[in-house]
């Protein structure tokens, strides 16, 4: 089945969030995201374990981009939770899993096709090697920019 539904919504879009840790990080964004009803309450114990186990810090040039994300089973409706962060949060490397990265930018999904979730992490990825892009959506102010932004390379 082929997802139709918009991952992107302005109400997901956080400008300058604040966060002491990246637990306090995950678990606050977590409970955005399950106060929606986007996902079940369950969400939040599967992303910290999934990124204590598989850490989605990513060292890309320019803005550095974590992507923290579970399991399906997690999900009621698929979203893609955008923040910026006001002070860097530092995550584990993706590739190494013990390098840090000082994160500004969170891209948080909750995809229930796990073959959907594949195609958009792919279509992330392209975001993140555009150091530009980055700096650009990083450096916008508003989250209607930000989606205005994102809307083509997603795909909606």
């Amino acid at each position: 089945m082929d997802e139709k539904i918009p991952l992107l919504h302005e109400d997901l879009v956080l400008i300058n969030y604040e966060a002491k840790n990246r637990n306090d990080l995950l678990t606050g964004l977590s409970k955005i995201l399950i106060d929606k009803g986007y996902v079940k309450e369950s969400y939040t114990s599967g992303i910290l374990n999934r990124e204590k186990n598989f850490p989605t810090g990513l060292n890309t040039e320019g803005v550095k981009v974590a992507i923290p994300h579970t399991d399906a089973k997690y999900v009621n409706v698929p979203a893609i939770l955008i923040a910026k962060l006001k002070n860097p949060i530092i995550f584990k490397e993706m590739s190494s899993g013990t390098e840090d990265v000082q994160v500004l930018l969170v891209f948080m999904l909750a995809i229930k096709d796990p073959n959907i979730q594949l195609k958009t992490l792919s279509k992330i990825m392209e975001i993140f090697s555009d150091g530009e892009t980055l700096k650009s959506i990083y450096e916008s102010d508003s989250a209607s920019k930000i989606i205005k932004k994102l809307k083509p390379i997603i795909g909606e």
